[in-house]
């Protein structure tokens, strides 16, 4: 057969990890180097996963075929052939796999040939996947896709994210803080490797090579990953049914996005000082360097890094003075130097990654926790058409979507399907448990993948064995991938969606899917007893990907002891996952979690509803505002003609930059005095006297024209201001 599914599967892979690359990253900020590197190191490991499946069925086809050879002391019957050019046809149609030489000897007129009755059963029996390829492509694929993941995870992206992060303003000197940052990490993994190979060399009757030392540099990366593999499927396992089943419990999932945002609302308020006293000391470091000294470029470079509100307050022509404050004796004491610029430079992008972070979890878990309490508001209508609060729906279905039909979605259906699939992964979280506690017990077979594969191997079906491969490695990925999209490690590395995540969450995420998935792969090949190593089994046709990865038997104590039992530790890691026992752990040490009947929690879901109701009201005075002022626009439109709106630019310009207060402050709106009449209940003595409050003469008839209805002694009206306008502060 072609490779034309091989190919077909690569490019669908590659379409599909371009989506989620460019969903998550941001391709226009990100530096075009970062962009491609963290795109291979997604899409390898997802390839990986994905050509898995056609390894397994071509290697069943291969075993069929070497469990029909005959040997050579069978006593099967002969068919003595003499074969002409009519005969040739109806052998070819029944031995379509003959080797080259039956083939050119049969296509000799008048030629015999003895044929066993073996080979015609095995011949017609076993026939070729629709995805079969040959051997040596798979072998090729195997060898650049794995050494190129590694060159990846273990040297280059570790350097890319010390590089992103150094704070030098020079190319070497990115690099050394590079090195040194990598030094203890590169130096931990250089001394266990040496322990390895004294263990080796002092080992009685053992040789080192070519081959063995690449066996050990597989054998040492497969087994820290494989120890990490546990760990997230211990927690993914669990924790993924259910957060599924909790997901159809809207009540509950909104007390949980409460509690999230009172807690980010704390890491904000640290996020966003710790930001402000960074870029004073930048400001003043802008006012103090000037241009004609030479650190003066690097203050340039720090500026780059800086928020565009604080560039746009500098005043350009504060680099372009002639004369350096430098120059002055009595501040030669402020000098600062190279090596602290760029610890500053250092900070300011730790803080702005940090910064952003939380403000994405914090407009992630606001929407949520809006979203929810509309669809609560909802769930009590009794004419079960939903109302949203933010427009019109602009889904992808849109042309078919009605208020009604939302309703049935999201108040009955979608619940109740979350409970099944919650229901249908617990149930394959058990499979997996039970298979990789005894995936190693050959004779009776234990493992239920091992099984559903031989059955399916049994009746030649290799689409069902591709099925069941695709679905129990698809399981694994997800519940092990699910912890590492989800991780978030001190607000430094989180990975959100909608071109949110920065280049160091992009690159952690990389580094990680390369260190995971060869070992992943390598123990799903031992639930399905394709590894002759487990199974003990000298008969057994291995895959090409574990003729590639050896079997680890250099060291003795790893293949038969570490990569065989240490899975076991899943059911340890499940059981503590699903009692919550971590999380206690950390409500004990002060690490505030979100328990159900604790006091502490209950304060914090209080007060993210205290911040869900401020983010609505703000919301609904940014609404009114917008109103008054379109209105306001329309009703003087004859007489401000090509004049427009001072507030509008600037609210527009400032308003991803500022703070809450701020905006709060600007929401003063011009006051409209044509809809009330004066207030006669005030003395006259007390009332306002026209245009003493009123700087700009040019715009005052506007509002006191007589076309108005005021005269020149008029008594312009009050306003009350917006009611609960300073609830925020």
């Amino acid at each position: 057969m072609t490779g034309i599914p091989l190919a077909v599967d690569i490019i669908a892979v590659c379409c599909l990890v371009t989506i989620l690359h460019w969903h998550f990253g941001n391709w226009r900020k990100q530096h075009i180097l970062v962009t491609l590197t963290t795109f291979i190191a997604w899409f390898f490991p997802f390839m990986i996963i994905c050509v898995i499946p056609i390894d397994v069925s071509n290697t069943c086809y291969n075993q069929c075929i070497k469990d029909g050879e005959p040997t050579a002391t069978s006593n099967a019957n002969t068919l003595p052939t003499t074969t002409g050019a009519s005969d040739n046809q109806s052998l070819g149609q029944l031995l379509p796999n003959f080797s080259e030489s039956v083939s050119s000897t049969l296509s000799t007129p008048g030629s015999s040939i003895v044929v066993t009755a073996t080979d015609i059963q095995v011949r017609v029996t076993c026939k070729e996947p629709l995805s079969y390829v040959r051997d040596p492509v798979l072998s090729i694929l195997w060898h650049v896709v794995y050494w190129t993941s590694q060159s990846l995870t273990w040297i280059i992206l570790p350097m890319m994210q010390s590089y992103a992060k150094a704070g030098e303003f020079t190319v070497l000197g990115k690099l050394k803080y590079a090195l040194i940052a990598n030094a203890i990490y590169y130096g931990t993994y250089l001394l266990v490797f040496a322990i390895c190979l004294i263990y080796l060399a002092t080992k009685p009757g053992m040789y080192l090579d070519g081959p063995r030392l690449k066996v050990l540099a597989i054998t040492a990366s497969n087994t820290w990953g494989l120890f990490l593999l546990v760990l997230l499927l211990g927690y993914g396992l669990v924790e993924l049914p259910r957060l599924c089943w909790l997901s159809s419990k809207r009540g509950f999932m909104l007390s949980r996005t409460r509690f999230k945002l009172a807690k980010l609302s704390l890491e904000r308020i640290e996020a966003e000082e710790d930001l402000e006293d960074i870029l004073s000391e930048v400001s003043r470091l802008n006012d103090t360097i000037k241009a004609p000294h030479p650190f003066r470029k690097y203050v340039d470079v720090i500026l780059a890094k800086c928020p565009d509100s604080l560039r746009n307050s500098i005043s350009p022509s504060s680099s372009s003075r002639s004369r350096s404050a430098f120059d002055r004796d009595d501040t030669l004491h402020e000098v600062p130097t190279e090596r602290s610029l760029a610890r500053l430079h250092r900070r300011l992008i730790v803080a702005i990654q940090r910064h952003g972070c939380t403000q994405c979890q914090w407009s992630k878990h606001m929407k949520a926790a809006m979203e929810l309490e509309e669809l609560a508001e909802n769930q009590a209508s009794v004419l079960k058409v939903y109302h949203r609060s933010s427009g019109a729906y602009a889904g992808w279905f849109r042309h078919c979507h009605s208020p009604s039909i939302e309703w049935y979605w999201k108040c009955w259906i979608c619940p109740w399907t979350l409970r099944l699939v919650a229901v249908l992964m617990f149930a394959f979280s058990l499979m997996v448990i039970w298979s990789e506690c005894l995936f190693f017990v050959k004779s009776p077979v234990l493992s239920l993948f091992a099984i559903f594969i031989d059955l399916a191997r049994t009746y030649y079906d290799y689409i069902a064995v591709e099925f069941v491969c695709v679905l129990t490695i698809a399981y694994l990925s997800i519940c092990a991938y699910y912890t590492i999209f989800k991780i978030r490690i001190f607000n430094y590395y989180y990975v959100v969606g909608n071109h949110q995540t920065d280049e160091n969450s992009m690159i952690f995420c990389g580094m990680l899917l390369c260190r995971l998935t060869p070992p992943l792969c390598l123990n799903f090949l031992g639930l399905i007893h394709l590894d002759s190593h487990i199974t003990k089994d000298s008969n057994t046709v291995e895959t090409a990907y574990t003729k590639f990865m050896g079997h680890m038997d250099v060291i003795s104590f790893i293949s038969d002891g570490f990569n065989v039992y240490f899975p076991i530790a899943i059911v340890v890691l499940c059981f503590l996952t699903f009692f919550k026992v971590g999380t206690w752990l950390l409500h004990i040490l002060g690490f505030q979690q979100f328990i159900g009947d604790d006091e502490m929690t209950q304060e914090l879901v209080d007060e993210g509803a205290e911040l869900v109701k401020r983010e609505w009201r703000k919301r609904q005075r940014s609404e009114e505002s917008e109103t008054r002022r379109r209105a306001w626009n329309e009703r003087f439109a004859g007489r401000n003609t090509g004049v427009p709106d001072p507030d509008e630019g600037g609210r527009r310009r400032t308003v991803k930059t500022d703070n809450d207060r701020s905006e709060l402050l600007r929401e003063a709106e011009p006051m409209d005095y044509s809809r009330r009449s004066p207030d006669v209940s005030v003395p006259a003595d007390q009332q306002l006297i026209p245009g003493l409050y009123q700087s700009d003469p040019v715009s005052r008839p506007q509002f006191l024209g007589s076309s108005q209805g005021f005269g020149p002694t008029a008594i312009p009206p009050t306003r009350l201001p917006p009611r609960n306008i300073f609830d925020d502060v």
